[in-house]
This record gives C-alpha cells, sequence and structure tokens, in this order.
C-alpha cells in the first residue's frame, strides 16, 4: 500500500486542542499517553533550567506526534523541494542516489544547483529505523542572521526585558560587552539569528524573563559541561557552533543522523528542514528522553521563541536561497604575476566544523609562520566593505551595505591596521588588506575567505561551488584538505606551501 503522508509542521502547534486530541487519538489508538505538560515560566524557570538539560527532568513525555510508515524499498514518495534544497543532500537524507531523483524528476535542469522552492517531486526511499519526528520547529530563514533580522534591534529588546542577561558583561574583542551585545556579536560572526540565541538561552536559564541568575560567568549554563567553555558567553559560543554543525550537516547531507546524550540513535525525518534538525541536533547533546522531546515539541522551544517575540515563526517564513541560485564571478583573491599557495582546501568559515564554507590561501614568502607580508589580498568582486573586526572584513556584493542580504565575501586573516574603513567601496582585484595571523588562531600568514547568501553559509565544494577564476573546490577527507580544479589541472592544499599547491591568477582588472 502506497502512502502519501504530507510533512507535519507548524500548523499542529496552532490546532485547537479538542481538534489535535481527535486527530491523536485516531493515529495512536492504542497509546494512552499524558498532554503535553507547559514550559515552566516566571521564577519557576531557574530551578527547572538545570534538571531538565543535565540529568533526569521528571517530566512527563509530551505526547508523540505521528510518524512516518515502513515503506517499501525504493517507494515513490511525495516530497515539496524547501529552500536551499541540493540533490545531493536530498540523496542523503532519503538513503537513495541522485541518480534514481532525476530519474523520476526528470524536470530537474542537469545543471541544476539549488531548487525551487515548492518544486513537486517524487523521491525514492529507503526505509531507515529510528526516524525522528517530523514536527517542524522554526523555518531556515529565521535560522540564520539573514534578511529576517534586519528590523531586529537585538540590544535595545534585550534593554527592554526585565531578565538579568542586560546587565551579564563579558570582555571579548578588546572591550566589555553587555548582554545583547555579546549576543549580537556571536550573532555576526556565526551568522546565527540572534532571536534563535535569545530563545535557547532564555528556555534554559530565564536570563530575559528571570531578575536573578546563579553566577552566569562561572557555570555551564547552557548544559555544555567542558571547562574551556564555562561561563554565558563561551556556552553561547559553543551552543551557535553546534547549532551550525546540525543546520549545514543536514543542508549538505553530511548529518543525516546523530546520537542524544544517553546514546540513543535519531535519524532525522527525511522532509524535514534545516533549521529543526538544527535544534533537533543542538538538544540532543544536552538532553535526552522526556526532556529532550519537551524541548523539540511545540510546548518546549518554540513556545518560548513565540512568547518571547509575539509572533508565530512560521508567518513569517520566506524563501531563504532561491531555486537555481549563481554565483557572480569571483576573482583569486591576489593579483596577477607572483603565484601564492593553496594552504587551506574547505573548511569552516567560522568556528569548528560545519559548514565547509571557506578556502585559505597564503602569499609567496621566504620566512615562515606568521613574518608579514607586502603581498595585497584583493577584493573578489566589486563590493562595499560593511564590517570589520581583528583580522576580519566583510565585502557586500550587493551594494545595499548590509551583509543580511545577498553575496558577501568574509575575510578572516586580514592585518587589522590594513583593512579600510566600513564604508570604502573596493573595484575587484584592487587592496583589502595584508594577509596576517590577525583574528584567531593561525599557524602561518595567509587569508582565509568564505561566502555568504541572506545570512546562509554557502558550502564551498557543492553544487553551488565556490567558483574563483574558475578553479573549483572539491573536498579532502578532512577539513583544510582537498585540491582546486581547473580544466584538467589539479592544485593540492598544503600548509607546507610546495610546488603542487602553488596557484596564479591570471585574470586583468579592467581599472
Amino acid at each position: 500500500m502506497k502512502h502519501n503522508f504530507r510533512k507535519i509542521n507548524h500548523q499542529y502547534a496552532r490546532l485547537k486542542p479538542v481538534f489535535l486530541l481527535l486527530i491523536l487519538a485516531l493515529l495512536l489508538a492504542s497509546c494512552n499517553l499524558p498532554a503535553p505538560q507547559a514550559q515552566p515560566q516566571g521564577e519557576e524557570i531557574g530551578e527547572a533550567a538545570s534538571d531538565l538539560f543535565l540529568g533526569d527532568s521528571g517530566l512527563p513525555a509530551p505526547t508523540p506526534l505521528p510518524t512516518r510508515p515502513a515503506y517499501a524499498p525504493g517507494e515513490l514518495v511525495e516530497y515539496t523541494a524547501q529552500s536551499g534544497d541540493m540533490l545531493p543532500a536530498l540523496a542523503a537524507r532519503f538513503n537513495t542516489t541522485i541518480g534514481e531523483i532525476r530519474q523520476t524528476n526528470p524536470i530537474i535542469p542537469a545543471d541544476a544547483t539549488t531548487l525551487p522552492e515548492g518544486l513537486p517531486m517524487q523521491i525514492p526511499i529507503y526505509y531507515q529505523a529510528l526516524w525522528g519526528s517530523p514536527y517542524q520547529i522554526i523555518p531556515d530563514s529565521l535560522f540564520v542572521y539573514g534578511p529576517a533580522d534586519r528590523d531586529f534591534d537585538v540590544v535595545a529588546f534585550v534593554d527592554s526585558m526585565p531578565g538579568w542577561l542586560k546587565d551579564y558583561t563579558f570582555y571579548v574583542a578588546g572591550e566589555d560587552k553587555r548582554g545583547g551585545e555579546l549576543v549580537q556579536y556571536v550573532a555576526r560572526n556565526y551568522s546565527i539569528s540572534p532571536r534563535l540565541l535569545l530563545a535557547i538561552v532564555d528556555y534554559q536559564t530565564g536570563a530575559l524573563t528571570l531578575s536573578k541568575f546563579t553566577d552566569p560567568t562561572a557555570t555551564f549554563s547552557l548544559g555544555y559541561e567542558n571547562d574551556s567553555r564555562r561561563g554565558l558567553y563561551f556556552q553561547m559560543i559553543w551552543a551557535a557552533n553546534t547549532l551550525n554543525n546540525g543546520y549545514y550537516g543536514w543542508r549538505t547531507g553530511k548529518l543525516t543522523s546523530f546520537e542524544l546524550r544517553d546514546g540513543s540513535l535519531e535519524i532525522a525525518d527525511p522532509w524535514q528542514n534545516a533549521a529543526t534538525v538544527a535544534l533537533h541536533y543542538y538538544y540532543a547533546q544536552i538532553s535526552s528522553g522526556a526532556a529532550y522531546q519537551q524541548a523539540i515539541h511545540a510546548t518546549g522551544f518554540l513556545d518560548t521563541y513565540t512568547k518571547l517575540f509575539q509572533f508565530d515563526p512560521w508567518s513569517r517564513n520566506q524563501a531563504l536561497i532561491p531555486g537555481s541560485l549563481r554565483q557572480p564571478d569571483l576573482l583569486l583573491p591576489f593579483a596577477p604575476g607572483k603565484p601564492w599557495s593553496y594552504t587551506g582546501g574547505p573548511h569552516t568559515g567560522w568556528g569548528t566544523g560545519e559548514p565547509w564554507a571557506a578556502l585559505d590561501f597564503a602569499p609567496p614568502t621566504e620566512a615562515g609562520g606568521c613574518s608579514p607580508s607586502r603581498e595585497w589580498v584583493t577584493a573578489l568582486a566589486d563590493g562595499i566593505i560593511v564590517r570589520t573586526d581583528i583580522g576580519a572584513a566583510v565585502l557586500d556584493l550587493d551594494g545595499d551595505g548590509d551583509e543580511r542580504t545577498g553575496w558577501n565575501i568574509f575575510y578572516l586573516h586580514l592585518a587589522t591596521k590594513s583593512i579600510p574603513p566600513v564604508g570604502t567601496s573596493i573595484a575587484a582585484g584592487q587592496p583589502i588588506g595584508y594577509p596576517s595571523c590577525d583574528g584567531g588562531r593561525s599557524t602561518g600568514t595567509h587569508v582565509h575567505i568564505a561566502r555568504k547568501y541572506n545570512g546562509e553559509w554557502i558550502a564551498a565544494d557543492s553544487p553551488l561551488a565556490f567558483n574563483l577564476e574558475g578553479w573549483i573546490p572539491v573536498n579532502g577527507s578532512r577539513a583544510y584538505a582537498g585540491t582546486l580544479v581547473r580544466f584538467g589541472k589539479t592544485v593540492i592544499a598544503s600548509e607546507v606551501a610546495d610546488s603542487r599547491s602553488r596557484i596564479e591568477s591570471r585574470k586583468t582588472v579592467q581599472q
């Protein structure tokens, strides 16, 4: 029997209680399960947070949502393309192949990069046990630091709330930053929505709603017990990095399953969206059992998010990544005439792990380590400098002055004093700074470059490849390994900067 099981979405959260009970009674007639328990509010949340994520919560499990049937091998199922979908990831999620998907959907162009949102498809599925919940928590457009956050002033919002977060300070990037400024700083670096970070922090600590919290600078407030991540700021860094690993792992098809804190395995529902899988993956690191089910249910994180910001997240869903997205023409990040070395194949754009959005290049030099270089790093395309930091600059290519929209190029390890000020217009091929070791850890002078579109990091090796003058990156067996390929020629990434890693720009820019 063929099942046409459509995607369970946010609408479950808005069903009237009686209607919901009727549906669940039909689908789970043999189960006698307790009703969902509401998220603790007000002063209760502080005590409940540690129990909820650091041990057995004692809470009854929320009423489960419907699960998928056991499909026959290769059975065709209905799927509607979501914003940002790419064929390699769909094949991994449905445990099938790109060839089988193309065979059943000949409408997909041979040169497809991203699929258009709403495209109806049939996908051959190969059932796997232990699928997780099909319930979708928030849309992808509210996960990244993108267009949906243009109207959100995170500092003003935090300052308007009664909680302790507005008074929390931490020294970072050369200055003391207050609560809202810290959230903004983490959000920009990891390109994660500040609303998302605030809801996570408040759900677990009451930071926006409680007036007191026991020493947030010295605790594992978000549940990640690691001495190098002690204190709220470092816990937020860990949270943002973990969320990105879940989001981009799902986006690229590298992550389709994960373990919960108790060691149990969950295989993400193939129909899920990246933002929901990211939240599942995040809460799996710090909880299991009833606490995990509570967090990913409508009465958990989503309830906190909705109450904080006073809107249904799905009412603001928008296409984050359009179908058939194309990258603009981009140059190599250095001038013609002298070969540079390809020292880092695809690796994380920011943080550790996913996404593998960045590439590294080092200038010719006789000295090693972090010796100064007088060889300029150059602009990949025409743009405007919209943000700078220690060793970092963001070049906005669409000219609107906002890194949350359109194409942006992120540069890291530029000599801080050589970076042009914010607002500077730069033409393709013009200097943007000297390579250095500024900004984070670095074993030698080089530049790190990565792409974002509408706030989403774009994987270097993907159907939407990081194309630099025709050079296409290919992932290696690990981060920083890999190659660049053009017209049959291959350059191998190597920190040694040997002859096999050298590459030269040959594109002359018209001034």
